[in-house]
């Protein structure tokens, strides 16, 4: 994701590409890693963001990585999006109390704009309907489950209605096939798959019917519309923003 974040930067007209960190491909030429016409190379850490007088910092990372990464944003006034999932409700808390006075942050579960569409049509559909479930689907090498989104989506339809029928599993044959209870005790279900990269489906039931709202990730050039409007928006955006939908 790193190098095709670089690569949509370096061909935006309005962005310019100043510099990449990446611990694991130090000392390797950008241009080689992003395939763009970008002089310099991969640095190690977050300090190469300060010399080189970036402006707004872009974060796909691991969440403990990605907790080092902002604090030191945010000490340096260095502005912060961020697509690394895993961050928890406290470190967004954390995030608040430390991107103020002109340092902004936005963070985003998924930058498809497709996937924010689709959350928001989960969230108009729910009133209508008395059962639903989220099932997730990503590549085999993403180590948070449920996902960023999923966890978002559940939120967003027990806000959206707090009348969900239970449950009426009496006998699980095996522990943990009816997946995990989210909020209003919504369930969710990870599946994790190689040959995939980010696919959600929210399923809502009513007498007679279902409505089935999908989202299919095939590449991670899905993501970049979204990473490039956030980018150009952060600077005008005070404290922390969550949630692409906020800039549709």
């Amino acid at each position: 994701m790193g190098s095709a974040v670089c690569r949509a930067v370096a061909q935006d007209p309005e962005l310019e590409l100043v510099a990449a960190v990446d611990p694991h491909h130090v000392g390797i030429d950008i241009h080689a890693v992003a395939d763009v016409a970008v002089p310099g190379q991969v640095a190690g850490d977050a300090e190469a963001l300060a010399d080189a007088g970036a402006q707004v910092a872009v974060d796909f990372t691991v969440a403990e990585g990605a907790r080092a990464n902002l604090r030191w944003c945010a000490r340096h006034k260095v502005h912060a999006v961020v697509g690394t999932t895993g961050l928890s409700d406290a470190d967004v808390e954390e995030l608040r109390e430390l991107f103020v006075d002109g340092v902004n942050c936005f963070i985003a579960p998924n930058f498809a704009l497709g996937a924010v569409l689709m959350m928001r049509f989960a969230e108009m559909a729910a009133p209508y309907f008395e059962t639903a479930e989220v099932v997730e689907m990503h590549h085999d090498e993403k180590v948070d489950a449920p996902s960023g989104t999923a966890m978002l989506t559940l939120d967003r339809l027990a806000k959206a209605s707090r009348d969900w029928g239970e449950d009426p599993t009496t006998k699980e044959v095996v522990p943990g096939a009816r997946g995990g209870a989210g909020p209003a005790g919504v369930r969710v279900h990870s599946l994790r798959l190689r040959g995939v990269v980010a696919h959600q489906e929210v399923l809502l039931g009513t007498t007679g019917q279902t409505l089935s709202i999908r989202h299919d990730a095939y590449d991670r050039t899905s993501f970049l519309p979204g990473v490039l409007m956030a980018i150009k928006a952060v600077p005008d955006r005070p404290g922390v923003t969550v949630g692409l939908d906020a800039l549709l």
